[in-house]
């Protein structure tokens, strides 16, 4: 048996990219950062915080929540699983990367803090 699952909490470091693909099939990236507090250790030096960051890839109705609620900032809880990808540019340099693919999102960003969306005016 095995599982490949991923929870985290983060803030989104920048306004999340969606396109739509294949006959109109939404996804999103968001860049997500995630923060381990810094410490003491008995010596009295200080280690700082250190934060990581996630691509996290969203599709269909995740994708769409994304597009219409998710601004840079807010706090997010995501659950999903970790996916590497490789492939070769143009130029024949490698590239690789490892990404989250959401299979769950929550928004923790209270509505009241939440950047408001603009609806679109009636021509």
């Amino acid at each position: 048996m095995s599982l490949n699952k991923v929870m985290l909490i983060g803030n989104v470091g920048r306004e999340p990219e969606v396109r739509y693909v294949d006959a109109g099939v939404p996804t999103a990236v968001v860049s997500l950062a995630t923060t381990n507090p810094g410490y003491r250790l008995e010596s009295g030096a200080q280690v700082p915080d250190s934060t990581e960051w996630h691509r996290v890839i969203l599709w269909h109705k995740l994708a769409e929540v994304v597009e219409r609620y998710v601004h840079k900032g807010d706090l997010l809880y995501v659950e999903g699983e970790i996916r590497r990808r490789e492939w070769t540019d143009k130029k024949g340099h490698a590239h690789e990367v490892t990404e989250i693919w959401a299979k769950k999102l929550e928004l923790l960003t209270p509505k009241s803090q939440r950047e408001p969306q603009l609806s679109p005016q009636p021509q």
